[in-house]
């Protein structure tokens, strides 16, 4: 039996759940022989049905909110989707990346059906801020040594691979990543530091309760791989915890929502 799954904050309405890497959120035509879903490791776990308000890609891992039933799951989507929800995630990458800036590039669709030349290219803009670097005595690549930083990332619109793409087209691709990164990287990190996964974690959620009148805050811990790595780096003062505070409302208080 796998180990329960992390609540980081629950009450009548929703539940937060930690995502662990590489588990997949719900059943897909892309994932035929796939036994394990988050969404039904949380129904088991809760005993109750559970409606996923947004998506998070199979290998990042983080805070995840669903609804405890369809109409609230529909309320948390839409804030989603106009953008009222504050995202910050902590991703690795190759480099010395940028201090603060914002990356505007547009994206084409990637629905895994048509070609990406097909789609059109949509706006799309994350604000990334480097927290901290380390410097590796390790001829990783064509260098003597090898310097990797640690970005936080908002994304300010909500695109799929949003991220990864970003940091990737600007030249600081996240480790792990196996269609936007660096293979030689992404093997020094599995091999030599025992860190096979994608380093992208959704680490923030920030939305107003779409019944009560706060705004909720979660924070989600790091899993241990990347805790590790964090140590080892010397980064452990970014560490984020599990955590869930209220804060005063951005928008009015939405309509109650009757049964």
């Amino acid at each position: 039996m796998p180990e329960p799954l992390t609540i980081l904050h629950q009450d009548d309405h929703l539940v937060v759940v930690h995502k662990p890497a590489g588990l997949l959120v719900h059943r897909t035509a892309l994932a035929r022989g796939e036994r394990e879903f988050l969404v039904q490791r949380l129904r088991d776990q809760l005993g109750r049905r559970v409606y996923p308000a947004h998506r998070l890609d199979r290998p990042t891992s983080g805070a995840m909110v669903f609804g405890l039933d369809p109409a609230i799951a529909t309320r948390l989507g839409e804030a989603f989707t106009e953008r009222r929800v504050e995202k910050r995630y902590l991703a690795v990458v190759r480099g010395l990346g940028p201090e603060d800036e914002r990356l505007d590039y547009a994206l084409r669709e990637e629905d895994g059906h048509r070609p990406k030349a097909e789609m059109p290219a949509q706006p799309a803009q994350t604000a990334i801020r480097r927290l901290d670097s380390v410097e590796l005595p390790v001829a990783v690549d064509r260098y003597p040594t090898s310097r990797y930083s640690l970005m936080e990332a908002h994304p300010l619109t909500g695109r799929r691979h949003q991220i990864r793409r970003h940091l990737s087209r600007r030249g600081y691709p996240i480790i792990g990543d196996a269609k936007h990164g660096k293979g030689n990287h992404n093997r020094f990190f599995a091999e030599r530091l025992a860190c096979p996964r994608l380093l992208l974690a959704a680490v923030e959620l920030a939305f107003d309760h779409p019944v009560e009148a706060y705004r909720l805050v979660v924070s989600a811990a790091l899993d241990a791989p990347m805790t590790q790595l964090f140590r080892r780096f010397g980064w452990a003062g970014h560490l984020p915890v599990n955590a869930a505070r209220h804060a005063p409302l951005r928008t009015p208080q939405a309509e109650p929502i009757t049964p």
